[in-house]
């Protein structure tokens, strides 16, 4: 069985202790947050000595020239050479995945598809679609160099706000090129890592920065007669406009706009922008912004409701660990009611009575009910599931419920008090609910969806030794499912567990029949 949890996992590793801080086509577009902050160098042809023709860069339209139109003869060989690396972050023996999963596939495909995967959906969705981007495996054999699909995993784990697991599977990979780079860049200016990128600008010529990143560097490191000399040479030449120019300005002495009125906020906001209005002492509300931004927010320096507010709406997307949700929680005693306090409350509660050895049945009915409509009663579960679970509690619904969406729903399930109360959802937990009677909304779909038969198309593509790319077209076809397509649900469902994705498959089932 493939397994699951591998996202979490590398999750609570790479993030700060709790307590701190068509498919043939061209890929999707790059998210649309990035900076422009590097840009290609342009690079002079060097004649041959004695040459007469000056010096030039070629149109990247022209055509080569040639003596005639006849087509010369080539000889194709690979070169000798070490093989192209697996990169990526979990190998095989934490998720399961074959080190195949994407060798016959063609980049271009798997790109598309990964790109156009839904985030906003079920957890364990979230999860699975976060392993197969952070998985190590084999690269596609058609394009083993290209960086197409390589750059569609790093932009989708963008995409859902996991910088941490971005910026280490850049820095596996090598930002060496401009659109890796600017990738790495713009995470290092949100996790507060930019002198590292800064360094790199400098030590790296082919990659060139654009006047306001090499400015914002400068200042960085302190060189800012460089810096003003830089950007006043962009604006008399143009390589800077006026909007740019004036947060600049700011940025590099910002004691002398006192008295000015604010700047008018830039749309689209990019990580660099938004670090200089912070360093000019206009900082900017992520709210409304890419939730990527919302790291920002996580900083010690940060208050602590505006941390709360960030870590929930990161642990939606399954960006950051259920530990750092639950450590900003417990921080200290909120001094407010309502909102993000009442769950603040709740957590503690809960936290209170597993200490203190007590029944758990009264703070997790709160929590349920506080947690469930914001949607992070899930990282809650998987944190509390286990502590629960091993205070042996008494048979209660919401315990069962949130033992379900923990890691030991299974274990939850065999429990005879607990599976009486609901037999369905037990059996489900088990992996077969045929024989339990599917009494509520949405169990007949799940229970026809388990004795499904999966879509033999799917399977003949993994056989073909494209089972990363069967995955994600069943991904798509299961979400459709989610989205209200009946047939869609059962046909994605057992082709995910044929694929060998059972412990994703039942976690998706139980997570479909508790939370939509």
């Amino acid at each position: 069985m493939i397994r699951s949890g591998a996202v979490a996992s590398f999750l609570i590793l790479c993030t700060a202790p709790a307590f701190a801080q068509t498919e043939e086509e061209r890929p999707l577009s790059a998210i649309d947050w990035l900076s422009e902050s590097v840009e290609q160098p342009e690079v002079l042809v060097i004649s041959p000595r004695g040459a007469t023709q000056p010096n030039r860069v070629p149109d990247a339209d022209e055509a080569p020239v040639t003596e005639d139109a006849t087509s010369p003869d080539v000889d194709v060989r690979p070169l000798g050479g070490p093989a192209p690396r697996a990169i990526g972050l979990l190998g095989s023996a934490t998720t399961g995945l074959p080190d195949a999963l994407w060798e016959n596939s063609e980049p271009e495909v798997l790109a598309n598809l990964l790109l156009a995967q839904d985030i906003d959906t079920l957890p364990a969705l979230q999860e699975l679609i976060a392993t197969l981007a952070l998985a190590r495996a084999n690269p596609p054999r058609l394009a083993p160099e290209a960086q197409t699909f390589l750059q569609a995993r790093i932009d989708k784990l963008l995409d859902l706000g996991a910088l941490e697991a971005a910026q280490a599977l850049l820095e596996a990979a090598g930002p060496d090129s401009p659109e890796m780079f600017r990738r790495w860049f713009d995470v290092s200016l949100l996790t507060g890592t930019e002198n590292a990128a800064c360094r790199a600008l400098s030590d790296t010529p082919h990659i060139a920065p654009t006047p306001a990143a090499q400015i914002f560097c400068l200042a960085r490191r302190g060189d800012w007669p460089a810096a003003a000399l830089t950007l006043n040479t962009g604006l008399a030449l143009g390589d800077i406009d006026t909007a740019t120019g004036d947060l600049l300005t700011r940025f590099l002495d910002p004691d002398l706009f006192d008295a000015e009125d604010a700047l008018v906020q830039p749309d689209p906001m990019t990580p660099l922008t938004f670090r200089m209005f912070e360093a000019i002492g206009e900082p900017l509300p992520t709210q409304g912004l890419h939730r990527a931004f919302a790291h920002a927010d996580l900083r010690p320096n940060v208050g602590w409701k505006a941390q709360l507010e960030a870590a929930e709406r990161l642990a939606r997307a399954g960006a950051i660990a259920p530990n750092t949700l639950v450590g900003l929680y417990t921080k200290r005693q909120p001094a407010a009611s309502g909102g993000v306090w009442e769950r603040t409350r709740a957590v503690a509660a809960l936290d209170g009575a597993l200490t203190a050895n007590r029944d758990p049945a009264d703070a997790v009915a709160t929590l349920w009910e506080e947690a469930t409509d914001v949607g992070v009663i899930v990282p809650l579960a998987q944190y509390y599931g286990p502590r629960v679970l091993a205070a042996d509690p008494a048979p209660d619904v919401d315990v069962f419920r949130l033992l379900l969406l923990s890691e030991k729903y299974e274990d939850a399930a065999l429990v005879e008090g607990f599976a009486a109360l609901d037999p369905f959802l037990a059996g489900v937990a088990r992996g077969d609910p045929a024989d339990a009677r599917a009494t509520r909304a949405g169990y007949a779909l799940v229970q026809s969806a388990f004795a499904a038969e999966p879509l033999p198309d799917m399977l003949d593509i993994a056989r073909d030794g494209r089972s990363g790319e069967a995955i994600l077209r069943t991904l798509a076809t299961l979400q459709q499912g989610i989205d209200g397509d009946e047939q869609a649900f059962r046909a994605g469902f057992a082709t995910l567990r044929a694929l060998g994705l059972e412990d994703y498959a039942r976690r998706i089932a139980l997570q479909y029949l508790l939370l939509t």
